[in-house]
């Protein structure tokens, strides 16, 4: 089997390819195994890892948890928000006292863009970002294309839509990244409040139509508006920003084609989308769930390969 060109999944800005494509590869071998019966593999029974949440996070990290507990790993799990940072323990300090019980790798969530890489600079340990602030979710970026090319066959040559506050999210950058490295066309739409003054220079189209983004896509990517990450007001109000950029089943129902509806969740029900589209038959939100314990697996499984005992 290949080996990944990288120590550290800090963000899909530095991944190959190719790097991708082991990463998908590897995830249909555990995809099969998370659907037998016995859903567990002894891959890394002595491998030993340590999941980092500075931020809340229920599905990511509950996902890595399954993802690891499915490898056979130890898991230790530490939330900073009952923990010494509370007390001005720096971010060093913290996982410098976890990896001093052996630790093998690190799965870290932080509000501070650029968290993953200034730690993965300073530990001895394997470090796979789940989140840092507004910078980037490469687990995210890689479910969300692996979704779509169980969907569609492949991801090269297709078109995909993301929809929403692009200003406030990670999410939305590890997208463009992994599926320009796969070859689509990528589209991002919103208020102009929530584009981010830079998107042109990451070769993406903009729209500010919902109609003619859905119109132009095969798939749609809807956000979720990040307003615990906003400290003004970006548009007037929710009501307003459903009028213009909510898609339900009317709306979806009048396109010339069938498109790809998904959402990284928590969907906000009525806001992004209404519930009749979050549960149609285009609407592949629950695969993404599914296909994120097997990127998941994965990944830590390919990383782990990488661990010098």
């Amino acid at each position: 089997m290949d080996n990944l060109s990288v120590d550290h999944l800090i963000g899909i800005e530095h991944l190959t390819p190719r790097d991708i494509e082991i990463i998908f590869e590897t995830a249909d071998r555990f995809k099969e195994v998370i659907n037998r019966p016995i859903k567990k593999v002894p891959s890394l029974r002595d491998t030993t890892i340590a999941n980092v949440f500075f931020e809340n996070s229920t599905r990511t990290k509950l996902s890595f948890e399954l993802a690891e507990k499915r490898l056979s790993a130890d898991v230790v799990n530490f939330s900073a928000s009952g923990s010494s940072v509370k007390k001005g323990e720096t971010l060093v300090d913290t996982v410098n006292n976890i990896l001093s019980m052996k630790v093998d790798m690190v799965v870290m969530r932080h509000p501070n863009p650029g968290a993953a890489k200034f730690l993965s600079e300073r530990v001895d340990a394997k470090v796979i970002n789940a989140g840092d602030g507004t910078h980037e979710h490469p687990t995210q970026a890689l479910l969300d294309s692996y979704s779509i090319r169980e969907k569609l066959g492949e991801v090269k040559g297709k078109k995909v839509v993301i929809v929403g506050d692009i200003l406030h999210s990670r999410v939305a950058l590890s997208n463009i990244y992994a599926l320009q490295k796969q070859g689509a066309e990528v589209m991002v739409c919103g208020p102009t409040t929530l584009i981010p003054k830079y998107i042109h220079e990451l070769g993406v189209k903009v729209e500010h139509n919902l109609r003619k983004a859905l119109e132009w896509c095969d798939v749609a990517n809807m956000l979720r508006i990040q307003l615990e990450r906003q400290d003004i007001q970006y548009f007037p109000s929710l009501r307003e920003y459903t009028m213009l950029y909510g898609l339900d089943k009317k709306l979806l129902d009048s396109l010339s084609k069938k498109i790809v509806v998904m959402h990284p969740g928590p969907i906000n029900r009525g806001v992004e989308i209404t519930s009749d589209v979050a549960d149609s038959k285009q609407s592949i939100i629950l695969n993404q769930v599914e296909n994120g314990v097997a990127i998941r697996m994965a990944v830590i499984y390919l990383f782990a390969s990488k661990i010098n005992r």
